[in-house]
């Protein structure tokens, strides 16, 4: 018998994937955990039963919630990640040269241990490196505990519900802001533009309302997520992702990506006009 799981992110649509093997389950203090073996893609991290990440495509979402901030700022050195308990944005943060220190804040450390468990490639940035410092908290209360403390932000959360859900509000954002130094900026990922535009619209108030002078989203594709679009949005106290972002510079790092470029960085900003149109305040 074929042991098929479905993901439902509408009444009438979602995603189905047959599965080869289940390899683990459990729960958390915060969450039901579980980690599927696939034929269409690979090994998939389940928390509270949605595809968080699968190994075929998660090098999109990672690149894309990093890549931007860390070349828009014109000199990163501290970077905090809250959530991204698998590691992914981790990772790909340490390829940047000029960081010196990177905090990971997750709240439920039994993510962290599936994560290097079963996806040491995703997690490999959690050992090993002397710049990764790993802090089991609330993200909301360390913000509020760190003022001044980093130059880049990124909010790496699961879906707005349960203990993620006060990652999108704006007393979230206003901590953030708080936690950043001049000049600095927040990348936060916020969900499909086709099934979620009230939360991209609240994001984006709550952002406004925070402070921030300069909000701007971008999107890309992820086939294992809701409407297989993604939204990202980057909020800044000073440089601007679009008229501040120098190509050059991202090109000569020589970053190994598969996903983000110097040219994908500015296309990612050229929203469809219904999401342009959703985003533009009244």
């Amino acid at each position: 018998m074929e042991l098929w799981y479905t993901e439902r992110h509408l009444p009438d649509a979602g995603l189905t994937l047959r599965v080869r093997e289940t390899l683990y389950t459990g729960r958390s203090a915060f969450q039901s955990i579980e980690v599927l073996d696939t034929p269409a893609f690979g090994r998939m991290l389940l928390l509270d039963g949605l595809v968080m990440l699968t190994e075929r495509d998660e090098f999109v979402y990672h690149e894309m919630i990093a890549h931007p901030a860390l070349f828009t700022h014109p000199a990163p050195r501290d970077v905090l990640v809250v959530g991204g308990g698998d590691g992914g944005t981790v990772r790909e943060v340490l390829k940047h040269g000029g960081v010196r220190r990177v905090v990971l804040c997750e709240i439920d450390e039994m993510v962290v241990e599936v994560a290097r468990r079963f996806f040491p490639e995703v997690a490999s940035g959690l050992s090993g490196d002397p710049r990764v410092e790993i802090a089991f908290e609330d993200g909301a209360r360390y913000v509020e505990a760190h003022p001044g403390a980093f130059d880049v932000i990124l909010v790496d959360s699961t879906d707005p519900v349960g203990p993620a859900e006060a990652l999108f509000a704006e007393a979230f954002f206003r901590g953030c802001r708080g936690a950043l130094r001049e000049g600095g900026l927040l990348a936060a990922q916020c969900e499909s533009p086709y099934y979620h535009l009230d939360v991209i619209r609240r994001v984006r108030s709550g952002l406004a309302a925070a402070g921030f002078p300069v909000v701007r989203f971008y999107t890309g594709g992820i086939p294992t997520y809701p409407s297989g679009t993604w939204c990202w949005v980057m909020a800044s106290l000073g440089p601007d992702p679009v008229r501040d972002f120098d190509a050059a510079r991202a090109a000569a790092a020589g970053l190994a990506t598969r996903y983000y470029s110097p040219g994908l960085h500015a296309g990612a900003f050229a929203l469809p006009r219904f999401l342009a149109e959703a985003v533009t305040p009244a």
